[in-house]
């Protein structure tokens, strides 16, 4: 059974940075894409980045520039360093994977992990 388990989320002030983490088990993610997505209270998820199989690397328009995702294809971890981080980027954010590349859909990712809060408030 697939599992995403995600770490790092907390607490920090306007302009800090947080690395969020998520370890993946129960299958070979070697054809994977893996990503990010995260909510805000009364919004819809949104897709924050991705990474494939071949390590080619998306992101949102609001957050390009100041996160980065990286994996790492031999312990099945994907990591998301977010800098600069604004209020705006306030929610739980999601790690994600599916066969095939990255999508900015939520409901074509097959597998989700629990989620893991962040807040930037000073």
């Amino acid at each position: 059974q697939v599992q995403l388990v995600e770490s790092g989320g907390g607490q920090i002030q306007p302009g800090g940075s947080l690395r969020l983490s998520c370890a993946a088990s129960g299958r070979s993610f070697g054809l994977d894409a893996m990503g990010w997505f995260r909510q805000a209270p009364g919004k819809e998820r949104e897709f924050v980045a991705g990474v494939s199989f071949k390590d080619s690397v998306y992101y949102s328009d609001s957050v390009r520039g100041r996160f980065s995702i990286s994996r790492d294809h031999a312990k099945n971890i994907q990591n998301l360093q977010m800098n600069d981080l604004k209020p705006e980027d306030t929610a739980v954010y999601f790690c994600v994977t599916r066969r095939g590349v990255p999508q900015t859909s939520a409901s074509l990712w097959d597998y989700w992990g629990q989620g893991t809060q962040v807040t930037v408030s000073s």
